[in-house]
């Protein structure tokens, strides 16, 4: 018997029927081989997601309560391994919140502008590949040029260009020279030029625009309800920023705007990046021009921290200390307590959750990293959108995998 034009309508029994069901990634290039979403679509209408996490298990929590308050700084780095330096400093200010340490005023100004340099290297590659997934080239370009120098400052201070395992608990691994406050200054005197370049090419581009204006809104309420920090909840008109609201290193003493915007778009959030760009430049200028002089480090006949490499090999004293700190169970005087430390990250708030026994190493060692956070978010904000919205969706939050497996 031939069907009849109600037989073809959806109904609550076969509504189902007429759903697709979608695999978007790993291997697509808008998820860069780490995400993966299975869709579900009503035509080119997106109606529902399930986002997978597992494609870079690393097992960071778990090495937290085996390795050392310093030796795990190296494993924070790979978390968000777009601004590893930032999480670097998350970590040894939750480690020196539980110890009970304070820092000397010249490390708090370095870490401030590593901080930022940071900020600036995390948002350029996400304004780059956002409009490089909508198929603007040449922004993506401008971007990598500008990260490439920041690699070079990261670099010049640490030792290391990618994962550079800096900080140290009560410091850093050692000073800077006047040779880099020269290239920081140098940088900041050139980075507007670039922003300036993005900004024309993004900006007011009738195309970018109409790809992201009014794409994947994210209500205030929304973003408070569903824990969104950062340029994302920030866009939606949450205004906080940890470093305005509980201030940490030399941010108490800098002059900067807390940049929000009302729209939660794709495009306000692009926004909202682009202008804390030009924020982030304002505090380096502030920080590298007031850096003030003394230890990088706290007083080295403390137990706290490890002393510089060359007292290790040319003292004895240098090398009993080096010997204190690394020895299991010898070394920091931790308090059987437990803590939580955050700072205001390049993606939102990163936190460390510690609980201290009395050792040297974690007892327990929880990450709050913002792209976990984020990620369950996705499937509420795409609801409705067309497929073609998802890769702009997607990239206007900057999902970092490696901060989703932990």
């Amino acid at each position: 018997m031939p069907l009849t034009l109600a037989d073809t309508l959806p109904t609550e029994a076969n509504e189902r029927e007429y759903l697709w069901t979608l695999n978007f990634g790993p291997q697509h290039p808008a998820t860069h081989t780490t995400l993966r979403l299975i869709l579900t679509l009503d035509g080119e209408k997106m109606v529902d997601c399930v986002p997978h996490i597992g494609y870079l298990h690393s097992g960071f929590e778990k090495l937290g309560e085996h390795l050392d308050f310093n030796q795990y700084v190296t494993i924070v780095d790979r978390m968000n391994y777009i601004s590893p330096v930032a999480n670097e400093i998350a970590w040894h200010h939750a480690v020196e919140k539980l110890i009970g340490v304070e820092l000397t005023p010249r490390c708090k100004y370095l870490r401030t502008i590593l901080a930022e340099l940071m900020r600036l290297h995390d948002h350029l590659l996400n304004v780059g590949t956002a409009a490089l997934d909508l198929g603007a080239f040449t922004a993506f370009l401008y971007g990598f040029q500008q990260r490439e120098n920041i690699y070079d400052l990261v670099e010049y201070a640490s030792g290391q260009r990618f994962h550079a395992s800096y900080t140290r608990v009560g410091g850093v691994l050692f000073d800077v020279n006047d040779a880099w406050v020269e290239r920081v200054r140098k940088f900041v005197k050139e980075m507007p030029a670039t922003l300036r370049e993005i900004d024309g090419l993004l900006t007011r581009n009738r195309i970018f625009i109409d790809r992201t204006k009014g794409i994947g809104v994210l209500t205030k309420a929304d973003a408070i309800s569903w824990g969104a920090t950062g340029p994302l909840a920030r866009a939606s008109g949450v205004v906080r920023d940890l470093r305005r609201d509980e201030p940490y290193l030399a941010y108490p003493d800098l002059d900067f705007q807390v940049i929000c915007s009302e729209a939660g778009d794709c495009y306000a959030r692009f926004l909202c990046r682009m202008r804390e760009m030009w924020e982030s430049l304002k505090i380096l200028e502030q920080a590298i021009e007031n850096i003030p002089g003394g230890p990088v480090n706290i007083d080295a006949n403390t137990d706290a921290v490890l002393p510089a490499k060359p007292a290790v090999y040319r003292s004895i004293e240098g090398l009993i200390q080096h010997f204190e700190v690394l020895m299991p169970n010898r070394g920091y005087d931790v308090p059987s307590e437990e803590i939580y430390a955050a700072t205001e990250s390049p993606n939102g708030e990163l936190g460390f959750y510690i609980v201290g026994d009395g050792n040297v190493r974690a007892y327990r060692a929880r990450t709050r990293p913002p792209s976990y956070i984020h990620f369950a978010m996705l499937p509420h904000m795409i609801r409705g959108y067309q497929l073609s919205d998802l890769v702009a969706i997607l990239g206007s939050i900057n999902i970092i995998a490696a901060e989703l497996d932990r």
